[in-house]
């Protein structure tokens, strides 16, 4: 089945030409399917027009008419205000935009346009447009001139080149076409469509495009945001199958001669979501396939617990374990740790950092290389040239986000050229589960969502920056009980286009007029990495009082003493950004406080309180989602005009991200090569429309 029609170049459909196709290409728009996927961005219910005589002062409103007249207005104190006089059948009103005359040169006599906004008095009634849409030009037939009482009107994505009503004419004149041609795009089969109750293609872009009621368009959105999150879902089901399933696993046996011993000795009881990941992980590991599994849970969920008895598992088998943290201080606390737990049981520990020199890296990567030593810790020095495995039987990545798919499956290879090794990723930053289906869709994912018990919960302020001397007061109070604290500031370095606080300066205002007698270290981003670690050491050691810091504490080390997070600015800060800084307190018994100091305004007020209200990151995750929306959570993954997900909204789209990775899944267990002929279409899809993703697939 072939692309035919809707390849036409855009300048060849009905009324768009050269110049047009070029403005088009600024929306995207190249090609025949290129307009058809270009979808209104708002839609006008005729059933809630009001008539201009009926409407009342205080009241807010949509219209519908044409210009009888227009022109600028000027004011005594300068401001200009456009007004246009609006009639329908019932009356006329004025319609006023203060401050922008500019709209004299776009809007004329004659034209038909639709508007929203509140209506007040002034002279007389005068509606204040919100937003409005330029339905037809003056002389020309719009939409629905004539009492149509269903009509939806839709509102394109435009630009000055490309008005609403050049869009509306063009999509006029071809979406007859268009709609006959969407066949051409449809890739699931009927019986697939009815179980995922899903519109066929041609009648989801004509509840898009051509809305007979107000809830169509949600339903044909539904439709191609299944599509997106379908063939994103399939590359990584593809991928999966390559990395899992193509290969042997290692079978891991389980004697029990050491886990037992170490569920006996703990002085606290697993938590029921630490048990259920634990049964997850060691199904993955004694099945012949190879585990792919990602742990996300909050800060102190008990991780590092899940991945000592997985490590555990492989030590009884004779295989060994290795651990990659990203900085060498997380690699020296997680060797701690582990130290600690394993080294009672027999079970030696290494710690393999760019620190460990000479003789004593020598013996150690011997000791590797010859399977005599069961359990390394390292940064991605375990993946430099010379480190060797005898039989390594499984990788832990802890805070996989900071590591490269390469650095990750780096370490996979450096196995003894038998069966790759069991992968399990950590993260400590939550996202919401539709988020994390999405960008992990290759990895099996297990949930940390509950606290172990007896921890005491941060208490979280919000301060107003005239209150700083007050919480300056509360610092000095926890630094005279012998605790640690940090001050973090969203600049490393004041510029003159802003007025905030940033830590290089406020760093030596406080070390000279707020805490001289204390010792403070300054801690950002642009220092070298050596620098940075050996402050955040002197901090653990104690050398340290305070830390004034930019956000490169986030992912940070357990200082236990460390009570009180001072954090300026805090509304610059995306309230899962806030909740990673907040988890560097509370890590020890007694009481912390992290206070957020930011300037009165509502809009931040409210995310703040949101972010005081609860210490569940994943209930933070959520908000945090639906305040900043998607684009700014996929990060350096967005580029261009070519945006992650167009259709899909993961604040509400979970159950279709699981049904859309339930049946990639389904497809690529059962034809991974998509070679059969029920899947062939899907695989033109995947090569024509995502041609990108699919050569990522084929060179992993």
């Amino acid at each position: 089945m072939g692309y035919g029609h809707l390849d036409r170049p855009a300048q060849f459909l009905k009324g768009v030409g050269p110049k047009r196709a070029d403005a088009l290409k600024k929306l995207a728009v190249g090609t025949a399917r290129d307009l058809l996927y270009h979808t209104p961005r708002r839609y006008d219910d005729a059933s809630t027009i009001h008539a201009i005589d009926a409407l009342q002062v205080g009241q807010d409103a949509t219209i519908r008419g044409r210009v009888r007249s227009s022109g600028v207005l000027p004011t005594r104190s300068g401001l200009k205000i456009f007004q246009v006089v609006l009639q329908d059948e019932s009356g006329m009103i004025t319609c006023a935009w203060p401050g922008q005359p500019w709209l004299d040169r776009k809007i004329r006599e004659g034209d038909q346009l639709l508007v929203t906004g509140p209506v007040k008095f002034f002279h007389g009634r005068q509606l204040h447009p919100r937003e409005h849409t330029l339905l037809a030009r003056a002389g020309k037939a719009g939409d629905g001139d004539e009492g149509e009482g269903g009509r939806v009107y839709t509102a394109y994505p435009g630009t000055d080149e490309l008005p609403q009503w050049v869009l509306r004419r063009i999509y006029d004149a071809n979406l007859d076409w268009l709609l006959a041609h969407a066949h051409e795009e449809e890739y699931l089969p009927s019986p697939w469509r009815e179980r995922l109750e899903l519109a066929e293609l041609p009648e989801a872009f004509r509840r898009l495009h051509r809305p007979a009621h107000i809830h169509e368009p949600e339903e044909g959105r539904r439709r191609l945001a299944f599509d997106e999150l379908f063939f994103l879902q399939l590359v990584q089901a593809l991928a999966r199958h390559r990395e899992t399933r193509l290969e042997p696993g290692i079978v891991h046996t389980r004697t029990n001669e050491l886990i037992r011993v170490l569920h006996q000795r703990l002085p606290f009881r697993l938590t029921d979501a630490q048990a259920r990941v634990l049964r997850e992980v060691s199904a993955d590991m004694t099945s012949p396939a190879r585990m792919n599994r990602f742990v996300q849970g909050d800060v102190g969920a008990g991780k590092t617990m899940v991945a000592v008895f997985a490590m555990l598992l492989a030590v009884e088998g004779g295989h060994q374990a290795a651990l990659m943290a990203p900085t060498e201080l997380l690699a020296e606390q997680h060797a701690g740790k582990l130290k600690v737990l394993l080294e009672p049981l027999g079970v030696d520990v290494a710690l393999l950092t760019g620190r460990v020199k000479g003789r004593d890296r020598d013996e150690l990567l011997t000791r590797l290389a010859g399977g005599d030593l069961p359990v390394v810790v390292g940064t991605h020095a375990l993946i430099q040239d010379g480190v060797d495995f005898r039989r390594l039987g499984l990788v832990v990545v802890d805070e996989q986000h900071r590591f490269g798919v390469r650095q990750r499956m780096a370490l996979v290879e450096r196995g003894d050229g038998g069966p790759r090794p069991d992968m399990l990723v950590m993260s400590a930053t939550p996202i919401p589960r539709s988020l994390a289906l999405t960008l992990y869709g290759d990895l099996d994912l297990s949930i940390l969502d509950e606290m172990p018990p007896g921890r005491t919960p941060v208490k979280t302020l919000l301060r107003y920056p005239s209150q700083r001397d007050e919480v300056y007061e509360g610092v000095e109070r926890e630094l005279e009980a012998g605790r640690q604290g940090y001050l973090v500031y969203p600049l490393v370095e004041e510029t003159e286009r802003s007025h905030m606080r940033a830590a290089v300066q406020e760093f030596e205002r406080l070390s000279r007029e707020v805490f001289p007698h204390r010792r403070l270290a300054l801690l950002h981003g642009q220092l070298p990495a050596d620098e940075k670690e050996a402050v955040m050491r002197r901090f653990r050691d104690g050398e340290v009082d305070l830390v004034v810091a930019t956000t490169v504490i986030e992912v940070g080390i357990d200082v236990p003493n460390a009570t009180v997070m001072i954090i300026e600015h805090a509304e610059r800060f995306g309230l899962s950004q806030l909740h990673q800084l907040r988890g560097r307190v509370g890590r020890g018994g007694g009481q912390s406080w992290c206070i957020l100091i930011s300037e009165p305004g509502e809009a931040a007020a409210e995310r703040l309180k949101v972010f005081a209200s609860t210490t569940d990151g994943f209930r933070i995750a959520r908000a945090d989602l639906e305040i900043r929306g998607q684009g700014d959570l996929f990060g350096a993954q967005q580029h261009g005009r070519d945006p992650f997900l167009r259709f899909a909204d993961l604040t509400v789209d979970e159950e279709l991200v699981s049904a859309a990775r339930r049946l990639a899944r389904e497809i690529v267990e059962r034809d991974p090569e998509l070679a059969g002929p029920e899947h062939a279409r899907i695989r033109e899809v995947l090569e024509a429309r995502h041609a990108e993703r699919f050569r990522m697939w084929k060179v992993g």
